[in-house]
């Protein structure tokens, strides 16, 4: 995990408004919001680096319930769209969701299938082998 966020911290790009970290009041505003408990790997990538822009993925974000990435939104769109409930967006993509289960795992939902390809172990691996290469 540090390995991953000292390579996310150091590719972020450099942006007129910076994003802010939350801290756990505004993860468990979110959570109250769409009514699921985070996995502790999904609540520690909040933590430290939802506030990274890197590539052209945009990742879901709760310390602004302003922003167009903040996870109760992202969660009823993607919801209203068909994305099983026991799912949670982590990212919105080509019009598909990167989303985790119950036990963290990160699969690729699109059209209303789940892909067929492995999915990621955990938000961790996902961030080292897809957004940081996006």
């Amino acid at each position: 995990m540090d390995r991953v966020i000292e390579e996310l911290r150091a590719n972020s790009e450099a942006v007129p408004v910076p994003l802010e970290l939350p801290d756990m009041d505004d993860i468990i505003d979110a959570e109250e919001q769409i009514l699921v408990s985070l996995d502790y790997a999904f609540r520690q990538f909040l933590l430290t680096v939802s506030d990274v822009i890197v590539g052209s993925m945009e990742p879901v974000t709760v310390a602004d319930p302003n922003s167009h990435t903040y996870l109760p939104e992202v969660a009823a769109v993607a919801w209203s769209l068909g994305l099983p409930r026991d799912m949670i967006p982590l990212c919105e993509y080509r019009g598909g969701y990167y989303c985790t289960n119950e036990d963290g795992e990160v699969h690729y939902w699109l059209d209303g299938e789940m892909s067929n390809d492995e999915p990621w172990r955990d938000v961790w691996v996902w961030a080292e082998h897809v957004w940081l290469n996006s």
